[in-house]
This record gives structure tokens, sequence and C-alpha cells, in this order.
């Protein structure tokens, strides 16, 4: 197997064996949260569910070439936009919080990277935004908050050990993340539809999908209905998805000894190729 780039490679700047290394079906990881190689853990971890650089870095070495383009519409403390700097890309971030927006300038500043384009602003209304439309996205990551997960309130085994309970990413109200679960899918669809129209043909789309645990009204496999919802918008094609393997969460009895509870430490990375409209 060749270790030069195919002439033929438009995607990325990747060889043939470290292609063949990124398709694989598990990305299992233990990133450090402390330290230099933690990339400021520290204060990224005042995000409900922080995606550490190191993952969209690799993530955005596969969909894009050096210098590409990237948005990420739900950016939280910056994941995708600290890999962005780090890979030698350009992107915009837009986020509801002020506060994450903070932080990730600190990220910037301890990190001593140049800060990407971080608008603090309601992703509905990305196409009002200026520097949406300066030149064509590669591609869209986005790891986008769960109908109201964070927010439900947690028994269990959390409960049990005295651990806190988790919070909101934020409380506005226009936050995806406070929205009952098919809404939710409802409004991150029609996001990411307005999101398309800022991407190059042939781009793709990212999204991380976390499932809840199954209620006797539904499945609550999140991955699988964000998947059907997506596939309706005509001109976006599903290519398949990646598990996501977080060594860092820990393992609790969860139903014991009664019934199976999953622990679930694994997340789907989503992933559609853009045909255009």
């Amino acid at each position: 197997m060749t270790n030069e780039r195919d002439p033929r490679n438009r995607l990325n700047d990747l060889d043939a064996r470290a292609w063949t290394y990124a398709l694989r079906s598990v990305i299992s990881t233990a990133y450090p949260t402390r330290g230099a190689a933690s990339l400021a853990h520290h204060l990224r971890r005042k995000h409900p569910s922080p995606k550490p650089p190191q993952l969209m870095a690799e993530l955005i070495r596969f969909f894009t070439r050096r210098h590409g383009h990237i948005l990420d519409p739900f950016a939280g403390v910056g994941g995708t936009l600290i890999a962005s700097s780090l890979e030698e890309r350009t992107a915009v971030g837009i986020d509801l919080s002020p506060e994450y927006a903070t932080i990730y300038q600190a990220v910037c500043a301890e990190l001593g990277i140049p800060p990407q384009t971080y608008l603090v602003a309601d992703a509905r209304h990305l196409l009002d935004l200026p520097a949406v439309h300066e030149r064509p996205f590669d591609l869209i990551l986005t790891d986008p908050p769960y109908a109201a997960m964070m927010a439900r309130p947690k028994t269990g085994e959390r409960r049990k050990r005295g651990r806190p309970q988790p919070t909101p990413f934020t409380t506005s109200p226009a936050d995806l993340g406070n929205l009952p679960y098919h809404e939710f899918i409802r409004e991150l669809s029609a996001i990411l539809s307005s999101a398309l129209q800022v991407l190059r043909p042939d781009g793709h789309l990212v999204v991380f999908a976390k499932d809840l645990q199954p209620t006797p009204e539904h499945h609550n496999m999140l991955h699988a209905d964000l998947v059907v919802a997506l596939r309706q918008i005509p001109g976006l094609e599903y290519r398949g998805y990646q598990i996501w393997h977080d060594q860092s969460q820990r393992l609790y009895p969860f139903g014991y000894p009664y019934t199976f509870v999953a622990n679930q430490i694994h997340q789907f990375i989503l992933i559609f190729r853009w045909r255009g409209e």
C-alpha cells in the first residue's frame, strides 16, 4: 500500500494507508484530561459534553484538505474550531451561549492558537449571518444538544453515589437541548437543511448522536431517527456511521440487581454527503 497521496484524491490529503485506518467502524479513545496534552480540558470541561479536539481533528483530516473551510452550527466550547486551527483549516462556529464563547477564547489564549470565527447567535438564523456566506464550506461538523437529555433528572446509581445532577447546556428556551425528543429532531433537521445551502457540492455533513435509554413508549435510538429525518432532505445522501467509544466514561451497575440498563460509553458519528438540490 503506497504512502503517497493519489492525485485523484480530491477529498483529503491522506495516503492510502491513512485513508484505510480512518475507515475503521469504531474509534476508541482515551484522551488525557490533564496537562498540556489535554488541550485545556480544565477549561473546556465546563461544558456538559465537550468533544475532544483530537477526535474532531481526525474527522477534519479525512473530510477536508489543508486550508479547508468548516462550519459548526453548535460550537459549544469550540472542539471543532480548536481542531480546525491545529489542522490548518478555517472555521466558523455558532452557539447561543456567550459563556461558551468566552471559554473558547480563553482556551485559544492558553494554547497559543489564533481563534476562529465564533458567532453568538441562534443557528436557526445562520443564513442571516454574513460570515457564513464568505465562501462555501467543505465540511459541516457538529455535536448538537440532545433533546433535553442533559436536563433530565438522573436517578439510580448516579443518585446513590451522590454525584451531581447534570445541567442543561443553556437555560435559553431557544436551546435545542431543552426541546422534547421529536420536536428536537424537527428543529435540528431544519437547521442542518439551512446549513447545507452553504456547503459545497460533494461536501460532507458529520453529526454526533447519542441514544437515550429506551422507554415503553419509544426506542429512543436517536441516531436512527436522525438518519430517517435527514434522509428526507433532497440531495443529502447517507453514507454510514462510525462509533466513538469514549474510554473515559465510568461504568455503573445500572439496574442491579433487577434488570438490564446499558452503560452508554459510545456515540454515533453520522456521515452524509451533500449532492446538492
